[in-house]
């Protein structure tokens, strides 16, 4: 698959760090440091924006370095970018620390999974098939 970009940030494409990655880290696009309070979120750009092809969508995922170090991640985790959004790509991190924390201009602060896509047609009907666990939800299969 071949996802086009358009790189307006100071930084080169991000790229898989491994053979074996699923993502590809996101860089911030800033000019300066942005300092978060506990329990704060902003709204960091990268620069970047992608033409998806149809059938497929981006999932921006959090780092889970900068997750586990600094309390840093991406609030709607995974956002969704669909294959017909043409703007830049933003992402929106929330300091869950008791602590500030500081986003550098550069720094690779997600990640960026592609992933196929299928849309469903829904079908209204008024019962639904039986299943061993039916309802079952929550715990329902063991802890």
């Amino acid at each position: 698959m071949i996802v086009k970009v358009v790189n307006k940030s100071s930084y080169d494409l991000p790229s898989y760090q491994t053979s074996d990655s699923a993502g590809m880290d996101l860089r911030a696009n800033i000019l300066e440091a942005i300092i978060l309070k506990p329990m704060q979120r902003v709204l960091v750009p990268t620069g970047l924006f992608l033409e998806i092809p149809k059938g497929y969508e981006a999932q921006v995922r959090p780092r889970s370095g900068l997750a586990l170090k600094r309390g840093i991640t991406v609030l709607n985790s995974p956002g969704t970018i669909d294959a017909d959004y043409r703007g830049e790509l933003q992402v929106i991190l929330i300091n869950l620390s008791d602590a500030p924390a500081q986003i550098e201009p550069g720094e690779r602060m997600a990640q960026i999974v592609f992933a196929a896509c299928v849309q469903a047609r829904l079908e209204g009907i008024d019962i639904l098939s039986q299943t061993e666990r039916n309802a079952g939800g929550f715990g329902s299969t063991g802890v």
